[in-house]
């Protein structure tokens, strides 16, 4: 096989993932918004995601799976991945309602990816790709609504959605740098993350798992631990692998307008002309960014090349 050869089969395989994690994390969204009329907490839902992430990943990483990785790296990941961002979104979700979290929390990473890699990389934001972030910038205005702003105290809760898609953004950066594989990365974060959140969760965090019936703990663990942790985990970074960190952002932009879309079906709550017309902008600025706005192949970023 020649290199273009190889180069494009690696493109195709990057996009194939990107696009199973849209479907992911917009269920993601809709799991989460349902089990907002539940008994869980937050903190109880962070606790499922992790308890079932650790069962799922512990013989991976006892059967060597982190041996290539440094102590610190993999301390590093679970950190950003599964500490920072997952207890930053739950927090925000006590102080905002649940819709701006869903518009948050992937709609802003492809700014916060650019924001990191300009300070910390020195990367530029060229044309093309501010034209890609401009689109869905209006289109996430869009769908926020202009009602937004209206809840008190929520830009509390917004903040800690911002500082969640930062600590993501650090997270695929740190994966692109290091030149880790995904299912060292998937390891390393559902692995380490458990030991250090379980204890703190049991002894001093708001809990009503007690209350809760098995039926909803199963459904929410199974999502929250297994699809949305391991499984587009490892399908997140493969991807970002494939495609790099600024492209794949443009990927997560898109999650918002989907999930918008499939509430309507599904939840009820209808897509009013402004939510459409965001749906259509992100959905163009997520094309023209992934097409165009990083060049032909994935970014160069300062980082050795990933293990395969």
């Amino acid at each position: 096989m020649t290199e273009p050869e190889r180069a494009e089969r690696e493109r195709r395989a990057g996009f194939a993932c990107a696009s199973l994690v849209l479907f992911i994390w917009s269920g993601f969204i809709l799991v989460s918004r349902a089990g907002a009329t539940g008994v869980l907490t937050g903190w109880d839902l962070a606790a499922l995601r992790h308890a079932v992430a650790f069962a799922v990943l512990a013989p991976f990483a006892a059967g060597g799976s982190l041996a290539a990785v440094p102590w610190a790296q993999a301390v590093a990941l679970a950190l950003f991945a599964g500490l920072g961002f997952p207890l930053c979104a739950y927090a925000g979700f006590s102080l905002a309602p649940a819709a701006h979290g869903a518009v948050l929390l992937p709609g802003a990473l492809p700014f916060a990816t650019a924001l990191v890699a300009r300070l910390w990389l020195g990367e530029r934001v060229g044309r093309e790709r501010a034209l890609s972030l401009g689109l869905v910038a209006v289109g996430i205005a869009c769908l926020a609504g202009v009602g937004f702003l209206d809840t008190p105290g929520a830009w509390r809760g917004d903040l800690l959605f911002l500082a969640g898609t930062t600590s993501w953004a650090v997270f695929t950066l740190l994966v692109r740098r290091w030149g880790v594989t995904a299912i060292e990365a998937t390891v390393a974060v559902g692995t380490v993350s458990a030991p250090l959140y379980l204890p703190v969760w049991s002894l001093f965090l708001p809990s009503r798992i007690t209350q809760a019936s098995v039926g909803e703990i199963a459904f929410q663990g199974a999502y929250q631990g297994g699809l949305a942790m391991v499984i587009a985990s490892l399908l997140y970074t493969r991807a970002l692998v494939a495609l790099g960190p600024v492209r794949l952002g443009f990927f997560t932009a898109v999650v918002p307008a989907l999930a918008a879309v499939a509430a309507w079906p599904i939840l009820g709550e209808a897509l009013g002309p402004s939510a459409m017309l965001g749906a259509l902008l992100v959905t163009a600025g997520m094309l023209h960014g992934v097409l165009r706005g990083s060049g032909p192949g994935p970014e160069r970023v300062d980082a050795p090349t990933p293990r395969t």
